[in-house]
């Protein structure tokens, strides 16, 4: 063992020595067992009292680096193994008192079940907000590894600017150019899936306690982003022409919101669009209160009859909306691109929050994405899909017809992924649940769209992700749960209420 003293140090020497000792030992030149040199063997190898190495020897011991033993001498401990013996009856960690309150305000068990009910072997899933696998364009894939092994620098490997990539922003401003918007590139930022640009401008906009109006019922993610946020949420019905902008108006006086959140066309779970008219209001009490609009539109590319509407961005003069969609309904949901639409200082802002955030997205699928927009075959693909899900709607709805039950009601969506249907009345929600899941089906409870555990009345159905075949096996399964848990039901009657024994 090897100590060599500093004289001119303002460290004590004491300090040196045990310094260097616990440096031995923690880099295993010391091994447990190993025994130091005797007190007055090192002090005169080292020309110093023997008291100031007996000093740095117990300073070793107090920190339990080393013992000393009759006969034995001082002895290098097993460090590891004294911290796992003094507490050999520690428990792992009450990890939820740990996490922060934001994190907590994400917890949500419901949709955990969903997600384990949904997968399970045998179950027919009219809970998958996906596309379906029989529609993924594969064929937009082939000869991407040649092309991305010959490409100087093979730059669609490599980071890319976190606003996105520019070939692909510019491809993107020429889709939105088709639909009638005159935007530019500078003007729109590439999203991990749109779902990140609600926890953007969730980060750019809203401080604790700010107030966010949104459609009630309302995209379940957009909700648990809110929440996380510690934003007041507050909801405004939807009826068939979408967003009741008569109760907004009201509602904007009342709490001045920060936020409005909205799904205009083919929402999310209701499947309704909201009217002309009613989006020209709703841009009007924007401009009137000051509030921006976050405008979530993944569905209005998938349009099966009646007149395309404009987006609210589209009809925004002044830059009051924010625009979100996405490719991942379109073409595979997992290749996670979406983007952006705004004012240049909002975009700005974005991106400062997105490299924060995850630095860019993906640059892979960003490369891909443009590629298949370049290559020309998107409009073909799109109208693929709105034949193929139009008839999948079709199919849905003839199988609902074919199976009456006697209280459900629902309307046949003119675009996007669901039915929003209505139970009879005083059906148990959470028994419906549990008796589709034993008959191999499975939905989405309303509750997931609202706040305070209200929506039971409700639930949707994707028709987008299962088969032809299974659509209508699923809804005769769901029907038949209905049927059987209503048969179940207590019977109740008008103004009859049941006496409630206190807790305590």
């Amino acid at each position: 063992m090897q100590i060599k003293l500093d004289r001119t140090s303002k460290t004590p020497v004491y300090l040196q020595i045990k310094n260097q000792i616990r440096g031995m030992i923690y880099n295993g030149i010391l091994t447990p067992g190993t025994q130091l040199p005797p007190e007055r063997k090192l002090a005169q190898s080292l020309g110093i009292n023997r008291s100031t190495v007996l000093t740095a020897y117990r300073e070793l011991k107090a920190d339990g680096l080393v013992d000393s033993h009759v006969g034995r001498g001082t002895v290098v401990l097993p460090v590891l193994s004294q911290v796992s013996e003094k507490y050999d009856s520690m428990e792992i960690p009450a990890f939820h008192q740990f996490f922060s309150l934001a994190a907590e305000r994400t917890n949500d068990p419901l949709l955990n079940d969903l997600l384990r009910m949904a997968n399970q072997q045998n179950t027919i899933s009219f809970s998958a907000g996906i596309s379906s696998l029989d529609t993924d364009p594969v064929e937009c894939l082939e000869g991407i590894e040649k092309e991305l092994r010959e490409q100087p620098d093979h730059y669609a490997l490599k980071h890319v600017p976190t606003g996105g990539l520019p070939s692909l922003r510019e491809s993107i401003t020429q889709l939105m150019r088709e639909r009638g918007t005159g935007v530019k590139p500078e003007e729109i930022m590439v999203l991990s899936g749109s779902q990140q640009g609600i926890f953007l401008t969730a980060q750019a906009f809203l401080d604790l306690g700010d107030v966010v109006i949104v459609e009630e019922p309302s995209f379940f993610s957009a909700l648990h982003v809110f929440q996380a946020a510690g934003a007041r949420i507050i909801g405004v019905p939807v009826d068939e022409d979408g967003m009741k902008v008569d109760v907004l108006e009201q509602l904007l006086r009342r709490h001045h919101p920060k936020l409005i959140y909205t799904m205009p066309t083919y929402q999310n779970p209701s499947g309704v669009s909201m009217s002309l008219e009613r989006r020209r209001r709703l841009l009007e009490l924007a401009y009137r209160e000051k509030i921006l609009i976050l405008e979530d539109d993944p569905y209005g590319e998938l349009r099966y009859e009646g007149p395309r509407l404009p987006t609210l961005f589209e009809l925004d003069s002044y830059g009051y909306v924010i625009y979100l969609s996405t490719f991942s309904k379109i073409l595979f949901p997992g290749i996670r691109i979406g983007w952006m639409a705004a004012h240049q200082q909002i975009i700005h802002q974005m991106i400062m929050l997105k490299q924060i955030n995850d630095l860019h997205a993906n640059s892979i699928s960003q490369w891909i994405v443009d590629r298949f927009l370049r290559k020309g075959g998107y409009h073909e693909h799109i109208q693929r899909l709105c034949k193929d899900y139009g008839e999948k709607r079709d199919l849905m709805a003839e199988s609902l017809m074919a199976h009456p039950v006697e209280g459900l009601e629902w309307t046949k969506p003119l675009g996007g992924f669901y039915f929003w249907c209505r139970l009879p009345d005083n059906l148990p929600h959470m028994s419906l649940l549990v008796n589709a899941q034993e008959n191999g089906v499975s939905y989405v409870p309303g509750t997931a769209f609202y706040t305070g555990g209200r929506g039971g009345s409700f639930i949707r159905l994707n028709f987008t992700y299962p088969s032809k075949e299974k659509i209508p096996l699923g809804v005769k399964r769901l029907t038949q749960a209905i049927e059987a848990t209503a048969r179940r039901a207590p019977i109740r009657f008008e103004g009859e209420f049941e006496e409630m024994l206190p807790i305590v």
